[in-house]
Formats: C-alpha cells, structure tokens, sequence
C-alpha cells in the first residue's frame, strides 16, 4: 500500500489527506482500492493487468474524491 496527499474538498481548510492504494492482480486485471485515511472510506476500481499503475490510481482516486464529495 502507498500513501498519497489528496486535498479535501469536503472540508475546508483541513489540509491535504492521506489516501492509501492496495493493488491485487486478478489474473489479467487489477483491483486497484483507494481509502481515505481520515474516515476510512474505500473505494474500488478494476482495470486492466497492462494498464499504467498510475493510471489506476488516478482512477481510483477521482472515485475516491467523488465519494467523500457526496458525503461518504
């Protein structure tokens, strides 16, 4: 798992936020899993084993802030 900064746009002011990514291969796929660290909120996306892992990861977390936005 990595961490990564991500700005919060639901909650002003608080900083940026901790997002970790774990990655499983799933024979020719990856399941690619975005959580917050602050709330614990997790998303997941399924991509091609080929595909960039930042690509992924992009992916995952564009999910990731989309989720927090509706709130959670």
């Amino acid at each position: 798992m990595l961490g990564a900064p991500m700005a919060s746009s639901n909650e002003p002011g608080s900083g940026p936020r901790e997002v970790f990514f774990e990655l499983t291969r799933l024979g020719s796929s990856v399941k690619v899993v975005a959580i917050d660290g602050a709330t614990g909120t997790e998303v997941s996306v399924v991509g091609p084993a080929n595909a960039a892992q930042s690509d992924l990861e992009r992916l995952a977390l564009s999910k990731l802030r989309a989720r927090l936005a509706r709130g959670g």
